[in-house]
C-alpha cells in the first residue's frame, strides 16, 4: 500500500478512472491514497467523482474503516488531526464506530431530556384529545363521546370572542391557565394554587377539571415522551387534596306535583323538536346523548321499538318500547323531516348549491354541524324560568324516571333494563332476560301515569 505526503494538489488529482478491473475480473469502483505522514488517514475517491477522506485501522484483529468528511469541508491538517485521534481510540482497545454510536445515543437523550423538561401542559394536552379522540376507553370498551371529548375542549378553552348563544364573552376554561406551563413546572404547590383560584370562580366546575387533569397526569405517565416529568404528587399530596372541594351528587329530580308545570311549559316550546325531545328525556329516561344520535331508521312504529346506542350493551345497542304519546310526538316530527321545503327555500339551496333531502336523525338541527340537536338545556331552562320550578338539569329527566317510576311500582329490573343501566344482581345478570312486550306492558303504565299526573289529555290510535 503506497503512501504520499499529502498536499493540496495531490488531493485534488486524485481520481478514480473509469475500466479498471482487479485480478478477478471485478470493476474496480474507487480508488484510495494513503497519507505517510499520518497512519490509516487515508482519501477515497469514486467512479463517481465522490471524495472523502477515511481513517482505517485494526481492533483486535478486526479491520476498522471509518470516514472523516468531504475534503471541500475538511483541510488536511484537520483530517490528520481527527485520524490521530481515532487512532488513539484504537490504541485503548475501543472500536471508533462504537464509541461515536455512543456519543451519539448520549447527545440524542440529553436532547430528549431536554424536550422533555421544556414541553408544555398545552402540547401534551393536544396530544392526550388525540388519544382521546382514536382510542378506546378501557372502562367502556368503546370509543369515547363526543360530549367527553368537548368537555376537555371547553374546560382548557382560553376564552375570548363572542359565543353564538346570548352574544356574551366566551369565558375561558379553568384549566386554560395550565396550557401555558411546562410539565415539569406542575408541582403540588402550583396545582394548590391553581386551585385555590378556580374554586373561587366555582368550587363544582374546578372540581370536575381537577378529575379531568388527574386523569392527563396518569395518562403522561404511560407515554414514552413524558414518563416521570410530572410528579404524582402534584395531584396526590396533602396539601392539594385538602382544599380540593368534595364531590356533592346531584338530586335533581321532578316531584309528581311538578309534572303537570313541567309538561305544560315544555309542551309550550315553539320548537317542536326541542319539546318532543325533552319529553322524549322524561318518557323513556335515556341519556342526553342516546337520544339525540336516534336516527329513523332506529325507530320502528308498527312494533313499537327504539334502538338506542347504548354505551353498556356494545356495538348492538339495545331495543326499548316505543310508548303511544311518544310515538305520536315523532310521528309529528316525522312528517315535518319529510316535508320539503317551498319554492323560495328551495331556490335558496340551489343558489348554494345544496339539494335538499330528509334528515337522517330523528331530532335533527339545521343549524349544528352535525345536523343533530346540541344543546338543548338553554331552551329547556328559558321555558322553566317563570314556572318556579328548581332547576331540572336534562339528566335530572333520567333520573326523574327511575324514581316517578316507583309509583306505577314497577320492578326495579324492568326500569334499569329501560334505562340502559348494568345488572346489579346475579339474578337480574344472568337469569333475567325480560322481551320487549313485557317491558312495553310496564312502560306504557308508566307513561299514561306520567300523562295523567300532568293532566295532558292523549288518546291512543287503536
Amino acid at each position: 500500500m503506497a503512501k504520499v505526503n499529502f498536499t493540496a494538489a495531490r488531493v485534488e488529482a486524485h481520481r478514480c478512472a473509469p475500466g479498471q478491473f482487479t485480478k478477478n475480473g471485478k470493476p474496480v469502483n474507487q480508488s484510495f491514497l494513503w497519507d505517510s505522514k499520518t497512519p490509516g488517514l487515508g482519501l477515497r475517491a469514486t467512479v463517481g467523482g465522490a471524495k472523502a477522506y477515511i481513517f482505517q485501522g485494526n481492533v483486535h484483529g478486526s479491520t476498522v474503516r471509518v470516514k472523516i468528511g468531504d475534503p471541500r469541508s475538511w483541510t488536511i491538517d484537520q483530517a490528520q488531526e481527527r485520524a490521530r485521534s481515532l487512532q488513539t481510540l484504537i490504541d485503548s482497545g475501543i472500536d471508533p464506530r462504537e464509541h461515536e454510536a455512543k456519543q451519539k445515543a448520549a447527545h440524542e437523550a440529553r436532547q430528549a431530556a431536554k424536550q422533555r423538561q421544556d414541553v408544555t401542559v398545552g402540547k401534551a394536552w393536544e396530544q392526550y384529545l388525540e388519544h382521546l379522540r382514536t382510542k378506546i376507553s378501557p372502562k367502556t370498551k368503546k370509543p369515547r363521546s363526543e360530549r367527553y371529548i368537548l368537555d376537555h375542549i371547553n374546560l382548557s378553552s382560553p376564552g375570548g370572542g363572542i359565543a353564538k348563544r346570548g352574544g356574551k364573552e366566551k369565558v375561558r376554561g379553568p384549566l386554560a391557565p395550565l396550557m401555558a406551563l411546562r410539565l415539569s413546572e406542575i408541582t403540588a404547590d402550583c396545582m394548590a394554587d391553581w386551585l385555590q383560584v378556580e374554586i373561587s370562580r366555582g368550587p363544582t366546575n374546578a372540581a370536575h377539571a381537577f378529575g379531568l387533569f388527574k386523569a392527563f397526569v396518569r395518562w403522561c405517565e404511560t407515554h414514552e415522551t413524558f414518563a416521570g416529568v410530572v410528579s404524582p404528587d402534584a395531584y396526590a399530596s396533602p396539601k392539594v387534596k385538602g382544599i380540593l372541594p368534595r364531590s356533592v351528587a346531584k338530586d335533581d329530580c321532578l316531584q309528581r306535583e311538578q309534572l303537570s308545570v313541567w309538561f305544560s311549559a315544555v309542551r309550550g316550546i315553539a320548537n317542536p323538536v326541542i319539546s318532543a325531545y325533552l319529553q322524549g328525556l322524561l318518557i323513556t329516561g335515556a341519556r342526553r346523548e342516546e337520544l339525540a344520535a336516534l336516527r329513523w331508521e332506529d325507530v320502528d312504529f308498527r312494533w313499537r321499538s327504539l334502538t338506542m346506542n347504548d354505551k353498556v350493551e356494545g356495538t348492538g345497542g339495545r331495543t326499548i318500547p316505543l310508548t303511544p304519546y311518544l310515538a305520536s310526538l315523532l310521528q309529528n316530527l316525522r312528517r315535518l323531516n319529510d316535508t320539503p321545503p317551498n319554492k323560495r327555500q328551495t331556490t335558496r339551496l340551489a343558489q348554494r348549491g345544496d339539494q335538499w333531502e330528509p334528515s337522517e336523525w330523528v331530532f335533527a338541527s339545521k343549524t349544528a354541524s352535525d345536523g343533530k340537536i346540541a344543546e338543548p338545556r338553554h331552551a329547556h331552562n328559558r321555558a322553566l324560568s317563570p314556572t318556579g320550578l328548581p332547576h331540572i338539569s336534562l339528566h335530572g329527566l333520567r333520573r326523574s324516571f327511575g324514581t316517578l317510576s316507583e309509583w306505577v311500582e314497577v320492578p326495579v329490573g324492568v326500569v334499569a333494563q329501560i334505562q340502559g343501566h348494568k345488572p346489579s344482581a346475579i339474578a337480574e345478570k344472568h337469569y333475567r332476560r325480560r322481551p320487549l312486550d313485557l317491558l312495553r306492558m310496564w312502560h306504557d303504565k308508566i307513561e299514561t301515569w306520567m300523562l295523567e299526573q300532568a293532566q295532558v289529555k292523549f288518546e291512543p290510535q287503536k
